[in-house]
Parts: structure tokens; C-alpha cells; sequence
């Protein structure tokens, strides 16, 4: 998981939140979906995190399930957002979940997107929405610690800045030694750039520009030597939406109408944070395939589409041989 080199990997959204927006919650249309995705040969599975911002199902009882009929591909949070759940209940359904998915689990983490519903959402569950990059950085410790927590001279107390907890060596420990990889959902400020470096087994931007993203994992390498890390240590993913139709013009519209409804806000607002293509397979195949050679390994592509399944056969036969040949 921890490398830059080999093939990239392509993975896909699992749908939750078009499920919210459609108002049809259901776990077996999720699961039949990550059964198709495995079989047409997608690397890995992934699901968002949110509560009352832009609600869906918990993406770690959707994981579980996918994980149940799914037995190959990596299984992921793109992104859970930890400070919504106590410190000690997300180590414990972490390691639970690690357990079940057979040491298929990565947990994408992030701090929580800079928007009012967001911060309304942290408020709802008594999270405090300031310092919040540094209390997500502290849980991230608090859980490696609870995870290594039985193995001989490792504390069972964690005293940090924001939290404490004792008898972490109580919790059961995940399948695999150290617990699930750790990447941090982020963008390519300084400040990210460093806890990357430094603290985390991934880095997963969703950079509007291929060149803005060859830059700062050029320098995430950079910081990771001098804090004596090896860049193979991380793995620099995306976080990529696409929208696949022979007829561009009809591509962009239903992207239009999937952000209206999942943001509120225009493509043209959103493409400038955050990384979307559309139009024929083939051309979003080259949009991705420029984060490749800018050194994205791990590509997750979410559907821009509030019925995206019809283009899961399409971006499997087009994108995916597309994006791996773009990186042998």
C-alpha cells in the first residue's frame, strides 16, 4: 500500500451520498455495485464520511458489509472524518473493521471541508471546529498508539494536547500489526504538505491542476527524506470526479446538475478546488492519466452522476487500462 512505484491503482465512490440525494437508502444496490466493481476489475472501494452536512450511511457499517462480498480489493474512507466520533470508538471500529475486511482497510482521514455545514455538523456532535487540523493529527496518534498498545513498552495511556485516554491496551488490536494505513484527505498547503510527510502513509489531494500536484509530491518527498522517511513510505493518491458521455456538452450538464445537488454550487466554483473531468471515457482517461505522470498512484474516482452505475462498465474498459498503461 505504502509505495510509489508499480502500476497505479484505480478505485471508485461507492454511491452513498447519491443514494441521500435520491432519497433511496439501501444497502443492496451498494453492495451489488462494489460486487460489479470488484469483477470489473477496480482496485479498490471507497465511502464517505458525513453526518447532518451531506448525509449518508456510515461509511464504516458500508464497508463492512462491501467487505463481506467483495475479496480482493482494498476497501477505504474517502474521507472519514474522525472528529465526529470519539477518539476510542474510532479506534475500536477501526481495528473491528481492519478485522472483518481481512487487513483490506485504509482510512482516508480528513479535518473536515471548509464549508458552515460543515462546522454546524461538528457543533451537532459537541466537536470543537478550531485547531481542527491539530486534533485530527492527535487522534491519528492516539489510534497508532491504541493499535500497538499490547505490544511490550508501548504506554497504555495518551496524554496529548486535546486528549487523554488510559488502558488503550484494553481495545483489541487490529488484524494486521500497527493497524490500517493512515492517509491524509488534504490539499498542497505547506502546513499539509508537512503532516504528510511526517505523519501519515498517504496523501490523497483532489488538486484541481496536474502540475500543482507533481510539485507538492515532489516536495512531500523532499520533507520526507528530511525527516527521515522514505517517499515509498507514502502513497500520493487522487481524489478525482468524472463524468463519462460521448456527447461532452450532455457530460457537463448532468456534472452541472450532480453538484447543484450535492453542493449547491456551480462546476465552475467547485473546479477550481477540487479535480473533475468529463465528456467521452477516453478523454477523462487523459485527464487522469496527466496526475499519473505527475506521480498519483492511487486514483479514486467518484461519479459525477446521481446515476453513475451505467458508467462503471465504460471507465472500467477505457479508464482503467488507460490510467495503468500510463504508469508502467
Amino acid at each position: 500500500m505504502g509505495t510509489s512505484s508499480g502500476p497505479a491503482q484505480v478505485g471508485v465512490l461507492l454511491p452513498t451520498r447519491e443514494q441521500a440525494i435520491n432519497g433511496t437508502f439501501a444497502a443492496a444496490p451498494l453492495l451489488d455495485f462494489a460486487r460489479q466493481a470488484e469483477q470489473l476489475g477496480f482496485d479498490s472501494l471507497w465511502a464517505g464520511d458525513s453526518l447532518i452536512a451531506r448525509p449518508r450511511l456510515d461509511p464504516l457499517v458500508v464497508l463492512s458489509a462491501a467487505g463481506a462480498v467483495t475479496s480482493r480489493v482494498t476497501l477505504g474512507t474517502a474521507a472519514l472524518t474522525p472528529a465526529l466520533r470519539h477518539p476510542l470508538t474510532g479506534a475500536h471500529q477501526a481495528a473491528s473493521l481492519d478485522h472483518v475486511t481481512g487487513s483490506r482497510l485504509v482510512l482516508g482521514l480528513g479535518s473536515g471541508f471548509p464549508m458552515p455545514e460543515t462546522e454546524e455538523e461538528f457543533a451537532a456532535v459537541g466537536a470543537s471546529f478550531t485547531h481542527r487540523a491539530g486534533r485530527l493529527d492527535e487522534i491519528a496518534a492516539l489510534w497508532r498508539q491504541a493499535w500497538r498498545a499490547t505490544r511490550p513498552g508501548t504506554p497504555s495511556d495518551f496524554q496529548g494536547r486535546y486528549w487523554q485516554a488510559c488502558g488503550l491496551d484494553r481495545l483489541p488490536g487490529p488484524h494486521r500489526p500497527g493497524g490500517p494505513p493512515l492517509w491524509l484527505a488534504g490539499s498542497d498547503t505547506p502546513r499539509v504538505l508537512e503532516r504528510v510527510a511526517r505523519h501519515y502513509d498517504g496523501w490523497m489531494p483532489f488538486l484541481p491542476s496536474a502540475e500543482a500536484y507533481g510539485a507538492a509530491w515532489r516536495r512531500i518527498g523532499e520533507l520526507a527524506a528530511a525527516a527521515g522517511r522514505s517517499a515509498d513510505a507514502i502513497t500520493p493518491a487522487l481524489y478525482a470526479t468524472i463524468t463519462v458521455d460521448a456527447d461532452r456538452r450532455r457530460a457537463r450538464a448532468e456534472l452541472e446538475h450532480y453538484l447543484k445537488h450535492y453542493y449547491g454550487r456551480t462546476l465552475e466554483q467547485m473546479a477550481a478546488v477540487q479535480a473533475y473531468a468529463w465528456g467521452s471515457a477516453e478523454e477523462c482517461a487523459d485527464a487522469l492519466a496527466a496526475y499519473v505522470r505527475s506521480g498519483a498512484r492511487h486514483l479514486i474516482i467518484r461519479i459525477g452522476s446521481l446515476q453513475g452505475e451505467p458508467q462503471l462498465k465504460q471507465i472500467a474498459d477505457v479508464v482503467l487500462p488507460r490510467v495503468k498503461e500510463m504508469s508502467r
